[in-house]
């Protein structure tokens, strides 16, 4: 004979104890919540000390369960931060570059605003330039040093004209064309300049070795007096180049000689002016702008 699932509780002394205790605890309950209530009314501040006691035998449980749910929220922080990390390395890679691209930018317009000052300034004291341009190219692997000028005949420049930067002397005009011209430059092995050093006016000749550097011979071979940190200066002997302008400083002493570094690095120089060549018509005419002309003196009374 099967027996029937539900058993009544008069046949079960297990379910007659769960019930009762069931009942006990209903009413143990009921009785505490009237006398909490009753204590509550009768003796407000027994009942706030009752109360605190009760919150500080739940303090533990509180902060065991705050740890519990502060760690599964870190783990769902953590989780989502890796999923996001891809698209926020991208989006900051893309603003370090153009961050990049702006502060380039920004110190290439500085380094241009520096030198068209410079050259302005060139411009007030010295009545030798002629016309102003850009570099627009300039050869870096060839031997044959060139750049190309972006003004022409259009602006008065012909071959055999002197090319000066804010900072120093480029070269020469090679040939010009109707908008540009080519420019050879100072390190050029078919250039030669005649240089003296600023400090004590040491005749000498720089020499292009076609690489970026040049070479720089004195007039008398048993004597080479030269010292890394000489400045040298064009020298205006045998016309064409004007003197006192700044040519190259010497990096390295050697035993014919020594070995010298543009001031002016064609490839980091934007502007530049064209001069007038440096011959005797010109100093005449330039001594004939700068000073005033002379007046007769006044006859004696």
């Amino acid at each position: 004979m099967v027996r029937p699932a539900h058993r009544r509780p008069g046949q079960s002394r297990k379910a007659q104890y769960s019930l009762f205790a069931a009942y006990v605890i209903a009413v143990t309950g009921a009785v505490a919540g009237l006398l909490l209530a009753i204590l509550s009314v009768v003796d407000p501040v027994g009942f706030a000390q009752l109360r605190l006691a009760s919150q500080e035998v739940a303090a533990p449980v509180a902060r065991a369960s705050r740890s519990v749910i502060g760690s599964i929220s870190g783990i769902d922080d953590n989780v989502g931060a890796y999923v996001r990390a891809g698209s926020q390395n991208r989006r900051l890679r893309k603003e370090l570059a153009e961050t990049r691209r702006q502060l380039v930018a920004t110190s290439s317009l500085q380094e241009e605003n520096r030198q068209l000052k410079a050259l302005l300034a060139l411009q007030q004291t010295d009545k030798a330039a002629l016309a102003n341009g850009y570099l627009l190219t300039s050869t870096s692997t060839s031997s044959k040093r060139i750049a190309l000028l972006s003004i022409g005949r259009n602006m008065g420049v012909t071959a055999g004209q002197p090319v000066r930067g804010a900072d120093g002397l480029i070269g020469r005009v090679l040939g010009s064309g109707p908008s540009v011209a080519q420019v050879l430059l100072l390190t050029d092995v078919d250039n030669i300049v005649p240089v003296r050093r600023a400090r004590d006016g040491l005749p000498a000749l720089a020499y292009g070795r076609g690489n970026g550097d040049l070479d720089v011979r004195t007039l008398n071979i048993a004597n080479n007096p030269f010292k890394p940190g000489d400045i040298l200066v064009t020298s205006g002997t045998g016309g064409l180049y004007p003197p006192n302008i700044p040519v190259a400083i010497v990096v390295q002493r050697q035993d014919d000689g020594a070995l010298a570094r543009p001031l002016a690095d064609p490839a980091k120089v934007d502007a530049v002016s064209v001069l007038r060549p440096y011959t005797p018509d010109n100093i005449e005419a330039q001594r004939a702008v700068i000073a005033p002309p002379a007046t007769a003196p006044a006859p004696a009374p």
